[in-house]
């Protein structure tokens, strides 16, 4: 009876991947979140777009009367500002208040003399960004840098012009003022809706 040799580092390997062979290896599982991803984006823009379509509310109060003009010029999609006595409001959200319709120095950037107001470029980079997104994903809805400006009609010059700068400094310069249709004399001052543009 013959003795049994030992096996060589070659025969070993090969007994090795024969073994191997028989066990196929573990497939890793996983989840791919891409198409998770994709669609996401797709929800957050098309609610984006919701928010965007809403086109202003404009209810006259004590702090908020609108001039009156005779321009039928319909109103256009634009993102609202409002400019009442004692607020300035973006798109139905309170952005900053405002003393007797003018802007407390500290809110604006260089103080008394300057004419950026810090707060609302804050909001209107936030809007300009969100505007952006929405036309890089829908080539049919470009940004515009178009708004509403809802004003008060006792609104000192200086306060619309600190507005109107810090509007332009978030690249929103397509810009249309809100007035009521017909004559001061024709309504009682307590009225509904803006309707046309300038």
């Amino acid at each position: 009876m013959s003795e049994p040799k030992e096996a060589t580092a070659a025969q070993v390997a090969a007994i090795i991947r024969r073994k191997l062979k028989k066990h196929p290896e573990h497939e890793e599982q996983s989840i791919n979140i891409y198409p998770m991803m994709d669609m996401m984006t797709i929800l957050l823009v098309f609610l984006i777009m919701q928010f965007a379509n809403e086109t202003a509310n404009v209810i006259q109060s004590e702090d908020l009367q609108i001039p009156y003009s005779i321009s039928r010029q319909e109103l256009t999609e634009a993102l609202p500002v409002q400019i009442t006595r004692a607020d300035i409001v973006v798109d139905n959200h309170r952005v900053m208040g405002l003393r007797n319709g003018t802007v407390d120095p500290s809110q604006k950037q260089g103080g008394a003399n300057g004419f950026l107001i810090t707060p609302l470029h804050a909001v209107m980079i936030q809007h300009r960004d969100r505007l952006k997104l929405i036309a890089s994903h829908n080539p049919n809805r470009p940004f515009r840098g178009a708004v509403q400006i809802i004003a008060d009609r006792r609104t000192p010059f200086r306060t619309l012009s600190e507005v109107i700068y810090t509007l332009g400094q978030a690249e929103f310069a397509e810009l249309h003022f809100v007035v009521l249709q017909g004559s001061s004399g024709s309504s009682g001052g307590s009225g509904g809706g803006g309707g046309a543009e300038h």
